[in-house]
């Protein structure tokens, strides 16, 4: 069965979107979860690696590997996407008017994350009796809860700011090889994939934007301090963990 396929999109997929990307692999390796995870830039710096914060931030929340090349996000890729996140709501205007249709799959990430954490599927057992990281987002409050909004909004402290982030060394940028995935009928088809997609925008309506609606969005932290760096790369941790939860028990019911 092919795998579902996640695009994530920002300005110069160089900072944000890779960081996501790279988190979200982590997430759904860790969990089994056969999903192929990419990025692209709406005006990409092609080529370009990561900016050297954003590489390690992402080692020290848990990616695997920091190789990357800035891409241009186009039509193709969106079209062959199953499931598009962006860092902003202008990010995703740019994307649909990119492939109209493509409004049916493609969310902020701050946006999906909020979205499903706020759907219980009847299915699911109640979440004391799920041990370990299958309890989903009820092991972190998702973008939107108030929890989530105070944490984005604490300032980060003197100390921390204080702190270098640590070199990125080209050792720690070699390709990561992920254990191999055996063949299993719990791994989702694309179709099972888009099919909860679909059920999670569907909700869309029920659950209005936050107040303000800029949660919705992630800042850009080209070119800014340390401090604004990690409280972006937070945001993005929280929210593409609160999304893998999600994921997990979804595909695995398919």
């Amino acid at each position: 069965m092919s795998a579902p396929r996640i695009l994530l999109v920002c300005t110069g997929n160089i900072c944000r979107s890779p960081l996501a990307e790279q988190l979200l692999r982590a997430r759904c390796d860790a969990l089994g979860l056969l999903v192929e995870v990419h990025s692209a830039g709406t005006r990409a710096m092609v080529a370009s690696p990561m900016t050297a914060e954003a590489a390690a931030l992402s080692l020290k929340h848990g990616a695997h590997d920091t190789e990357h090349a800035a891409r241009q996000v186009t039509e193709q890729l969106v079209g062959e996407a199953d499931l598009i996140l962006t860092a902003t709501r202008d990010h995703r205007r740019e994307v649909v008017t990119l492939l109209p249709k493509a409004t049916r799959y493609t969310f902020t990430l701050n946006q999906f994350a909020r979205l499903v954490s706020a759907v219980e599927a009847p299915s699911d057992p109640p979440s004391s009796s799920i041990p370990g990281p299958e309890t989903g987002p009820s092991l972190e409050p998702g973008p939107g809860s108030p929890t989530w909004a105070r944490r984005a909004d604490v300032p980060t402290s003197a100390a921390t700011a204080e702190s270098p982030l640590p070199v990125v060394s080209q050792q720690d940028r070699q390709p990561f090889e992920a254990a191999p995935q055996p063949a299993s009928a719990t791994q989702p088809a694309a179709s099972a994939f888009s099919a909860f997609v679909a059920s999670i925008a569907a909700t869309r309506g029920l659950h209005p934007s936050p107040t303000p609606a800029t949660l919705d969005d992630i800042d850009d932290p080209f070119r800014q301090s340390v401090v604004v760096y990690t409280r972006v790369a937070a945001i993005i941790d929280d929210s593409v963990t609160t999304i893998a939860a999600a994921l997990a028990p979804a595909l695995r019911q398919s």
